[in-house]
């Protein structure tokens, strides 16, 4: 508890957020172009989890999982993107002492879901591929369950190990940061506590997640390959690709711009380009989720279809 004896030190009440530039128009650009990537985000992504529900032939776990993702998608982008879109129009890029422990869980909250829903979409389709006479017993509503609630409570406990790291960090000056939003590593950057013992429990936290979610992963689609290499029917193997098209593309999208950021060496990127990145994996790939999924699936389209009651879609 040293920290608390510092107290009196800790004058920040809150940070300045830098932002991605200080260029008036092309701030005006940006918040213009990104508002558009948020407004499809919430659109996209509420309309996938509206049409999931109401059509009862979506109603089975690789939708149910769906359904999720775009939630965590929802929330994900939702963390950052209002609070970025505010600071393109003001002077001052300001955000709460309380406001940025809040931004920091909650991104770190969504983050980590979206990283359990794939891995247990992964799952999913490992067993609808190689086991399918047992995919129902397998992917029953009771096992469906039991996957979220490890991801849920997973995700909190995740969430909770930055905040609780961010609240032991003492403060006293200089408040910049130098991102968007309260991103951890730029924080640790602006304690002057020491933060040696406090970034060890969110480092092995957020490594496990990642770790994990990539075996289960790695491991589904070797064994999807595998079985796919030995069906006979090029039919067979042509379908059997084409659900898990979406799902993969998803994945590299998300792992790989998590790993450019969390994983290679810092000097091998600058802190402009890591900004950029951040965007993409925040801000874009929230929007692009629920459109590689409608777009690649017919079965959704078909939904959607019969749910509009015309045939503008094929």
């Amino acid at each position: 508890m040293e920290f608390l004896a510092h107290g009196n030190h800790t004058a920040v009440t809150e940070f300045i957020l830098l932002g991605l530039t200080d260029d008036p128009v092309l701030r005006v650009i940006l918040f213009m172009v990104i508002l558009g990537i948020y407004l499809v985000t919430v659109f996209g992504n509420l309309s996938t989890i509206l049409l999931i529900r109401f059509s009862s032939q979506l109603h089975h776990p690789m939708y149910f999982f769906l359904s999720h993702l775009a939630s965590a998608d929802m929330g994900f982008s939702s963390s950052v993107t209002p609070n970025m879109l505010v600071n393109f129009l003001v002077e001052r890029n300001t955000i709460s002492y309380l406001g940025c422990a809040i931004q920091l869980g909650a991104a770190a909250f969504f983050g980590t879901v979206e990283c359990f829903v794939l891995a247990a979409m992964a799952y999913d389709r490992f067993v609808a591929i190689c086991s399918p006479l047992l995919y129902l017993f397998k992917m029953s509503s009771q096992v469906c369950v039991r996957l979220l609630a490890v991801t849920y409570v997973g995700a909190f406990l995740n969430a909770s190990s930055f905040t609780i790291s961010f609240f032991s960090f003492v403060f006293c000056g200089p408040k910049a940061v130098n991102h968007f939003f309260c991103d951890f590593a730029p924080l640790v950057e602006l304690s002057c506590s020491d933060v040696s013992v406090s970034t060890v429990i969110p480092s092995i936290s957020a490594g496990t997640v990642v770790v994990t979610t990539v075996i289960a992963i790695a491991v589904s689609y070797t064994y999807i390959l595998i079985t796919i290499l030995k069906m006979r029917s090029t039919e067979g193997r042509q379908k059997a690709f084409s659900t898990c098209t979406s799902h993969l593309i998803a994945v590299t999208l998300f792992y790989g711009t998590v790993t450019f950021i969390y994983v290679m060496p810092k000097s091998s990127f600058s802190t402009d380009q890591n900004k950029v990145v951040s965007v993409f994996y925040m801000v874009v790939i929230p929007m692009l989720n629920p459109l590689i999924y409608s777009l690649r699936n017919n079965e959704i389209k078909g939904a959607l279809r019969r749910l509009l009651g015309r045939k503008t879609f094929s």
